[in-house]
Order: structure tokens, then sequence, then C-alpha cells
């Protein structure tokens, strides 16, 4: 495949990013046993969009309290649901994002307890926080922290005795890289088909719910936006038909965001109501990729994973189409704002 090295996922994911899960377990054990009374999951950009899902699995599978919010915001609301017994879980590729350093130091300035994951070692928010995991490598950074959190949250379910299949689950997540891998080997050419169809095109659509909103809000802003310059907009599947849809004709692009989990017939009404209108809708969905060894059971947690992973490989060769390199800024971190 253009632009992936399988023995290097391989490595990153599945063999460095499993053996985490004994830490994971003994850092949210311990949380535990000292108790906690609601866990909040904080970052800006592409690392508050990791977060949706997982608020999404906590509200729609526990009773745990669970607050996903945006760094910057959260330091000035106030959040009356926020104390000294929190937990605030953080992700962060580069270690140095300004607002969730201090959006750390704010929680910590209240004695909650922090914990991260962190790709780059040796960085601010890996000293800063009160548990951190490191993994090391900025590259497949996210494959890695989606794969982490589904053992952190299901982790404190477990403990809760809300989630006694979790040596299972915990098996399956071991199976998640080589499922992943074989989705984006299937995946490929029609990635790079829509990348040649769409070099040109000046906006997309981008249509999610459930565990997959948070991977829409963030293709849209972080990729589209911010690393291609093209103009994008992430609708919500139960919102679409609130405004949206007046947008739509028929040369608009579409790109649908298909999961497996409870909201599923949110985004059929969406398709219905798209191929209708438009002659350029996109549908990648979870249920085309085997993930072998994965149970129907968590099939719907796990199109997280295989989702972001897809939508990776239209990435690169986007990149390639428009020669326009996914690291390349006009502002950000170039100048003060």
């Amino acid at each position: 495949m253009f632009n992936f090295d399988e023995e290097l996922f391989l490595r990153l994911v599945e063999k460095e990013g499993l053996a985490y899960r004994s830490q994971i377990e003994e850092i949210v054990d311990g949380i535990c046993r000292k108790g906690y009374s609601n866990i909040f999951m904080i970052g800006a950009g592409g690392t508050i969009a990791m977060m949706y899902p997982y608020e999404y699995i906590l509200k729609s599978n526990s009773t745990i309290d669970v607050h996903a919010e945006i760094a910057a915001e959260f330091v000035v609301m106030n959040n009356k649901h926020f104390s000294k017994d929190s937990v605030c879980i953080f992700t962060s590729v580069s270690g140095t994002t300004k607002e969730t350093i201090e959006a750390i130091e704010y929680c910590k300035a209240r004695g909650a307890t922090t914990f991260a994951l962190v790709a780059e070692p040796d960085t601010p928010i890996t000293k800063l926080v009160d548990h951190c995991i490191t993994t090391g490598s900025e590259k497949h950074s996210f494959d890695t922290f989606f794969m982490l959190l589904y053992m952190v949250v299901f982790r404190f379910m477990h403990n809760r005795n809300e989630f006694p299949q979790y040596e299972q689950f915990t098996k399956e997540v071991a199976l998640l890289p080589r499922a992943i891998l074989d989705a984006v080997k299937t995946f490929d050419n029609k990635a790079e088909a829509f990348a040649i169809e769409h070099k040109d095109t000046d906006y997309h659509m981008m249509v999610g719910s459930g565990n997959l909103w948070g991977n829409t809000y963030s293709y849209a802003m972080c990729v589209l936006e911010e690393m291609q310059w093209i103009k994008a907009k992430s609708i919500h599947a139960a919102e679409f038909f609130h405004g949206t849809l007046e947008l739509v004709v028929e040369d608009t692009s579409v790109i649908l965001l298909k999961g497996e989990d409870e909201t599923r017939p949110l985004t059929d009404r969406v398709e219905r109501f798209a191929e209708k209108v438009t002659k350029r809708l996109t549908v990648i969905d979870t249920k085309d990729f085997a993930m072998e060894g994965i149970s129907d059971e968590f099939r719907k947690h796990f199109a997280v994973s295989i989702n972001w992973a897809l939508l990776s490989r239209i990435s690169v060769y986007l990149e390639r189409e428009r020669n326009h390199p996914l690291t390349l800024r006009r502002y950000y971190r170039k100048m003060e704002y």
C-alpha cells in the first residue's frame, strides 16, 4: 500500500501498544480503589474529538458520570460537576498542546486526578500529570490511543461491576490491529479512487453519529480543513434534517460515516435522502469489513478504530493527488494568535 509500512504498524500498535494493558489496569485500579466521583475526558481539536466516542460508550453502557470537554472552554466555564474527586483523562501526540497543558494545570490545582496518553516522551504533559503512558512514537499514535482508551474506559466499567465481559473484551482488543490492517487493505483502492475523484472538490459535508461522531468532527476539521485547506462541515446525522439538507444539490460531496451502534438508523435516514439528491455520495460503512475474530457484541465499539484507519488512507492519497503535504500549515504554530 502507498505510504504504509505494515511491519511498522504492527510493531507500534499491536506489539508495543498492547503491552500497555497491565500498566493501564494498574492505573485504573488504583484510581478506583481511591474512589472518584466522575470522569472528565478533556482535549483540543483532534484529541477532544477522540474523547467523544468514549463519552458515548460510557453514556450508553455505564452509569459512570462522564463529561467530554473542550480544554479551553473547560478552564473558563466553572463546571459545577468538576471537583477534587474527578478523574481527568487527556491525550496528546506532541505533549505540548497549550490548551491541554492549561487544562491539566487547572485540574491539578484543584486536586483532581490526572491521567494522560502521550506519544512524545519527556514533554511537558508527561511531566505534569499524575499518571502517564508514553507510547514513544507519533506514527500511528491515534490508532494506539484509540485502542488504549478502550482498555481504560472498559476497565472503569469492569471495576464498577458493569462489564463482566472484560476479559473476553480485552482478548478481542488484541485482535484489533490485525482487523484494522485487513480493513485498510480492503479499502485502499476505494481510498485512492476517492482522492482522485475529489482532488479539486472544494467543499465536503461529513455526516456521522453515535461513537463515530468524534471521527466525523475530527476528519472535517483536523484533516480536510487544517491539513488540506478544504472547506468542510461536520454534521451530526440527528441534526442533518434541521438545516443542512437544504444545501445538498446534485454535485454536493456528502461523506457518510456509518457505524454499528444504536444510532445507525440515523445515518440510514441521511443515506436514503442523499442518494436521491446528490451524485457524489460516499458511504464508509464498518459493516463492510470482516473484523475477523471480533464478536458481534463488540464490533460496534471497535468501529471507531476501523473507521479512523479507513479515513487515514484517504488522507495519504489526498496528500499525493493534491500535492499538499499533511504537515503544511499557514498559521497553526506558525504565528501568535
